[in-house]
């Protein structure tokens, strides 16, 4: 009876191991997968950021190329505008002389 014993044991003890073995090697596939698709994120991600410092390079060189023209305008319209004080001066200088004449005409 013990040699029946012992062949049982051995035979489930092989049972085991080849259990354990197939769970082992499925848990590789498994982190085998997991890192493949972790290596792929992070290629993606980093064509994403290249793409982003792309864009953004682009658009701070518009922005720029923007602001010079609206800089430009402004400073033209600046120019053009109406003599604002100037005018205000002319009048007041104007009724000033308009005053003293009638004060003095009469």
């Amino acid at each position: 009876m013990p040699q029946a014993e012992d062949t049982a044991v051995a035979v489930e003890l092989a049972q085991m191991r080849g259990a354990i073995d197939t769970g082992f090697a499925t848990l590789n596939g498994r982190l085998d997968t997991a890192l493949q698709r972790t290596e792929q994120t992070e290629k993606d991600l980093q064509q994403s950021e290249q793409r982003l410092r792309t864009d953004l390079t682009g658009l701070d060189t518009r922005v720029a190329t923007e602001l010079a023209k609206l800089d430009t305008r402004v400073v033209a319209l600046e120019k053009a505008r109406w003599p604002l004080p100037s005018l205000a001066a002319l009048v007041g200088v104007g009724a000033l002389a308009v005053s003293l004449w009638s004060v003095l005409g009469r």
